[in-house]
């Protein structure tokens, strides 16, 4: 079938309808006007450039998982293992809806240039870190630029591409989101094992340096000024909350008790926090995220579900490689191989159910069955030992990704329904917002009590032989084959009873998905099309 080509015209009517950070939130009616012309010729080279920084916001999010144990190994600082990745979920999550609502505001493309600027930098900062607190500091730079990658490029597509032809643009644009999840544990684990962790980071430089170039000089957007106030007072109760809740899972059963003064302050910081971000968004002339949207119960049930995504899926994700490198003494590359059989399996259903939607109209059934599918391979998962064949480990991660493909996508489908048009890009970021969050304090909790748990053993099982806070994959495979086996039941004890957990999560899911309201699924709307 026969497209209309993007106009100058198509692209002056875009630009005059209200922006958002979604890419749903302009009337489909704005198309119809739209003429076939030849193509503007530098769309091309920004949506390259928009596939490269997608590409590198996504990538860098998990590519350290396969290179932990040698990260720590080298710097120190096993107790702050877990931090090198919530370090850059942290501050992506809490700077996605700053720049979206920076961009409606002030215009995209200065925002867009300056976020890969800080992305670079803060990779040549990852790159050159001599200790583990200088990587973390990188990484929540790092962060802070991704968010703005992540939700800049999505938002240009807005300003330049009629609304019933961005899905041509935003298909190849969440594909390459789902391939940098997939390369990105080979990738890590393939530099680890043969230039060094390091080049993890400056592999950045070159593709962000052409992403910019391209940037520059093809993407024209008018610049725009303040029609409202920035909500910051919204902005800064929402980063101060969202840390503490971080610091929780991070320090808690490890610099500090559960029950110490440290952890019960952050807590009550935290839920006083929540109380004055409630209030600031309710007397905000243009809100950080609209209290209003919250009203519908299929958006508090989308954001559950979209939590219990972020918590469940990253926390295998970011630790299921070192488990590997070190239970079955494989290589960073052969661990990061491990990853491939969960996300094809995430792939597979996640296409597969959005083709099953879109052709029966039906989609509360997808959500009920990945939770139990997704909670069925956490109790498998949680009951592995030292002695469970690598292939089964596989087997059980293929099985995960199933159930959680069932319904990631889902909870969008079910918001961008539920709210009216006006609001469907702000329900939609809500609910990524929310996931980022469940990305970081799933990963810090889980990452915490997981170092906590196998330093504790690693101190009997060498016995004097080492240090267990800087014991490497390789130092590990040259220990006696008795200590080593020691090793690798220290690790299988510290991460194994955390699947039972994550089980407890997704079980929580299913509760969620069972009271999500099903509306009907029409090919009248734009939304409905594209969900």
């Amino acid at each position: 079938m026969d497209h209309p080509p993007v106009t100058p015209n198509a692209l002056a009517q875009t630009r005059a309808l209200p922006s958002s950070s979604s890419l749903s939130e302009t009337p489909a009616s704005a198309s119809s006007d739209a003429r076939p012309e030849a193509p503007a010729p530098r769309l091309g080279r920004v949506f390259v450039a928009l596939l490269l920084v997608t590409f590198l916001s996504a990538l860098d999010q998990t590519i350290v998982a396969t290179a932990l144990p040698t990260i720590v190994g080298e710097l120190g600082g096993l107790e702050h293992m877990s931090w090198v990745v919530a370090a850059y979920a942290l501050a992506a999550a809490v700077a996605m809806p700053v720049f979206g609502k920076l961009g409606d505001a002030l215009g995209r493309k200065s925002l867009l240039l300056g976020s890969i600027v800080v992305f670079l930098v803060a990779s040549v900062l990852c790159g050159v870190a001599q200790d583990i607190v200088q990587l973390v500091l990188a990484r929540a730079l790092q962060g802070l630029g991704a968010a703005g990658l992540m939700i800049l490029s999505q938002a240009v597509v807005a300003d330049l591409v009629p609304p019933r032809d961005r899905g041509r643009f935003l298909g190849p644009l969440g594909s390459v989101f789902g391939v940098a999840t997939v390369v990105s544990p080979l990738i890590g684990g393939t530099l680890t094992d043969g230039a060094g962790w390091r080049w993890i980071f400056w592999l950045n430089l070159p593709l962000g340096i052409v992403a910019f170039a391209l940037a520059a000089t093809s993407l024209h957007l008018p610049k725009r000024r303040l029609s409202a106030p920035l909500d910051v007072t919204g902005t800064v109760l929402m980063a101060v909350t969202t840390t503490a809740l971080v610091l929780i899972g991070t320090w808690g059963g490890t610099l500090h008790g559960w029950a110490s003064p440290t952890i019960l302050g952050l807590g009550a910081f935290a839920v006083l926090g929540t109380f004055l971000f409630v209030l600031a968004e309710r007397r905000a002339a243009d809100p950080l995220i609209p209290l209003g949207i919250l009203a519908d119960r299929t958006v508090l049930v989308a954001g559950g579900l979209s939590l219990v995504v972020g918590a469940g899926l990253f926390s295998v994700v970011s630790y299921v490689p070192s488990y590997v490198r070190m239970v079955y003494s494989m290589s960073a590359t052969a661990a990061g191989l491990f990853l491939v059989p969960l996300t094809l399996g995430l792939l597979a259903t996640n296409i597969g159910t959005g083709l099953l939607i879109s052709r029966f109209g039906r989609y509360k059934i997808y959500p009920i069955a990945g939770t139990a599918l997704a909670a069925a391979a956490m109790l498998l998962l949680g009951s592995m030992t030292t002695q469970t064949p690598s292939w089964l480990l596989a087997a059980y991660l293929v099985l995960l990704g199933l159930g959680v493909g069932c319904f990631m996508q889902v909870s969008i489908t079910a918001v961008q329904i539920a709210v009216p048009q006006s609001s469907v890009g702000t329900a939609t970021s809500t609910v990524v917002f929310v996931r980022e969050i469940g990305v970081t304090v799933g990963a810090a909790v889980i990452g915490s009590v997981f170092a906590n748990r196998v330093a504790a053993g690693l101190g009997p099982a060498l016995a004097g032989a080492g240090d267990p806070y800087r014991l490497t994959p390789e130092a590990a495979a040259a220990l006696p084959p008795a200590t080593r086996a020691l090793v690798a039941g220290a690790y299988a004890d510290g991460l194994v009873p955390m699947f039972l957990w994550l089980a407890v999560v997704f079980g929580a899911g299913l509760v969620l998905a069972l009271l999500l309201r099903e509306r009907p699924l029409t090919g009248s709307s734009d939304t409905a099309a594209e969900g």
